[in-house]
C-alpha cells in the first residue's frame, strides 16, 4: 500500500522533505514525579499571564507611550510630521518586537505543558492575541461611548 498519508509525507503526496519524519525515541520519555509537573503547570500559568498581558500591552500602554513620544519630537523638532512619522514607527517596531517576545513565550508556554504532562501541541497565541483584541475594543468603546460621551460639538442639537 502506497504511503501517501499527509502526516507521513509532510504534506506532499509524492514523498517525503528532508526532515519532516515522525519523531521516533529510542525509549518512552521518562515523567516527571507529581510534584515537578505540579511546578511546571505553574511555571506555566505564569507565562500565559506573562503572554496575555504583553499581548494587552500592544492595545494600549504601547501606542500611547509612542504617541506620547511621537508629541515630544513634534515639540522639539517643530515638525509635525517628524512626530507622526517617528511614532508610526515606533508602534510598528514595538508591535514586531512584542509579537516576536510573544511567540517565544508561547513556545515556552508549549514546553512547560508537556512537561506538566499535558499533550500540548499547539499554542495558544493568536487566541491570546485575538482575545486581547476584543476585550481592548470593550474597554475602548465603554470608555467613548459611556464614560465622555459624545463631545458637545458633535452631537446633534
Amino acid at each position: 500500500m502506497a504511503r501517501n498519508d499527509p502526516t507521513d509525507t509532510g504534506g506532499l503526496f509524492i514523498g517525503r522533505r528532508p526532515g519532516t519524519g515522525p519523531v521516533h525515541y529510542r525509549g518512552t520519555p521518562e515523567r516527571g514525579s507529581g510534584g515537578r509537573q505540579r511546578v511546571d503547570g505553574v511555571l506555566a500559568l505564569l507565562v500565559l499571564a506573562v503572554e496575555t498581558l504583553l499581548c494587552l500591552s500592544v492595545w494600549g500602554p504601547q501606542p500611547l507611550a509612542w504617541l506620547w513620544i511621537g508629541s515630544q519630537i513634534d515639540y522639539l523638532a517643530d515638525s509635525n510630521f517628524l512626530g507622526i512619522i517617528v511614532a508610526f514607527f515606533g508602534i510598528l517596531a514595538s508591535l514586531m518586537i512584542t509579537l516576536a517576545l510573544a511567540n517565544r513565550l508561547d513556545r515556552l508556554w508549549r514546553l512547560l505543558r508537556r512537561a506538566a504532562g499535558h499533550d500540548q501541541r499547539e499554542g495558544v497565541l493568536p487566541r491570546i492575541f485575538g482575545a486581547t483584541a476584543v476585550i481592548a475594543l470593550v474597554a475602548f468603546g465603554f470608555w467613548f461611548l459611556v464614560l465622555e460621551g459624545p463631545a458637545p460639538s458633535l452631537a446633534p442639537r
